[in-house]
């Protein structure tokens, strides 16, 4: 479970001090997919960089299970970031050099699995974000929706507890993005994980199992 309490960040831009997360206190569920809504500005990416423990609180509280973020050792924060969460991105940030393949485990090569284990992995995660078949293709020979799939399979590689989503539909089209959505419910709760989303798609809001809409960098709706 991951908690929220008090969340207050700040940030100086040319001599200003902004306050991009106001007073935040939120609880999201081990396991489901959450959504977080709001207009440019609201404190989205914040919240979002926040949770991913790229950017600490100014002040506040943010716990991981029974662990404060800001407490992390550095050790704890390689792993965290390294084998607790996964990331997925809009511009899919997946390697056009590599293979499917080569791309989704990575993550594996990187935290030691045995060859054999990688290929057990590998054929699971195929299978749940439904590329299988696929696995020879180079990243220039897949559609958006195929390159997104990869994106989310490389990011269940890399965490299975926590999957963070900044706007991973918002370069395909609508029955795509849908798709996208689905899967990643379905992986949520096949997985046990939560799957955190920011987007602007209020139209497919419903497919999540909590809503939280920011504003000016508080929560008006939940």
């Amino acid at each position: 479970m991951i908690i929220l309490k008090n969340v207050n960040k700040y940030y100086e831009t040319g001599g200003e001090r902004v306050h991009a997360v106001r007073n935040l206190s939120v609880t999201f569920p081990d396991t489901g997919l959450a959504f977080i809504l709001g207009p440019s500005g609201s404190g989205k990416s914040t919240l979002l960089n926040l949770l991913g423990g790229l950017d600490l609180p100014s002040e506040g509280e943010i716990w991981i299970e029974d662990k404060e973020i800001s407490t992390f050792t550095s050790k704890e924060r390689t792993n965290y970031l390294n084998s607790y969460l996964g990331f997925v991105f809009q511009e899919y940030n997946i390697l056009k050099d590599l293979s499917l393949k080569e791309n989704i485990v990575l993550p594996f090569e990187i935290q030691g699995y045995s060859r054999k284990k990688i290929n057990e992995k590998f054929e699971q995660i195929l299978n749940d974000v439904e590329l299988t078949g696929l696995e020879k293709r180079k990243v220039n020979q897949l559609s958006g929706g195929q390159k997104q799939r990869v994106a989310i399979a490389r990011a269940l590689a890399s965490g299975s507890n926590l999957i963070l989503a900044d706007e991973p539909t918002g370069n395909l089209d609508e029955e795509n993005s849908e798709n996208i959505f689905d899967i990643l419910k379905n992986l949520a709760h096949m997985n046990n994980c939560c799957v955190i989303v920011v987007t602007h798609n209020l139209e497919l809001a419903t497919k999540a199992d909590k809503v939280i809409t920011l504003r000016s960098g508080r929560i008006i709706e939940e």
